[in-house]
């Protein structure tokens, strides 16, 4: 099978089909696809979930159930650049269920994979060449575990 582009692949210890369901519920424009099973071969009992295919907002994914011997950690993460103040609490508010909110934006769901759920306009505003303007928004930020777009344009404005 050949596809465009790049399909990442998540490694899961028994709970593949579950996250893949998870993510599918969250994101828009998402479908699961299809199953594959262990056989006799292994490694895996005969008939377990092998892995599940997955479109999550688009993105191309892969479910593994590969077992216990790796864990996610945040030196990967996906990035949701969000529209609004109500997509960044929908998708906080969905990915910390079970899992755990962290600094500036960050989190980790349920599964362990880290999330950055991002404003629109804030790599503008703390890149901005204005570095007081810059400054002002990065303390801000830093202040913060999900992010709050009106906090974020005071401090960029300076009130």
């Amino acid at each position: 099978m050949t596809t465009d582009g790049f399909t990442t692949c998540l490694w899961f210890d028994g709970t593949a089909e579950e996250a893949a369901h998870f993510y599918v519920s969250i994101f828009k424009n998402s479908s699961l696809g299809k199953i594959g099973y262990y056989n006799e071969a292994g490694p895996a009992p005969a008939g377990g979930v092998m892995a599940v295919d997955f479109v999550a907002n688009g993105q191309k994914f892969v479910a593994l159930n590969g077992g216990p011997m790796f864990k996610f950690t945040e030196a990967i993460s996906f990035q949701i650049y969000c529209a609004d103040q109500a997509e960044v609490d929908h998708y906080w508010a969905k990915l910390t269920e079970g899992g755990e909110g962290g600094p500036c934006g960050w989190l980790k769901d349920k599964y362990g994979v880290s999330w950055q759920v991002i404003p629109d306009g804030l790599i503008e505003m703390i890149s901005d060449p204005d570095q007081e303007k810059a400054v002002r928004t990065t303390k801000a930020m830093y202040a913060m575990g999900k992010l709050d777009i009106a906090a974020l344009k005071k401090a960029y404005a300076g009130e």
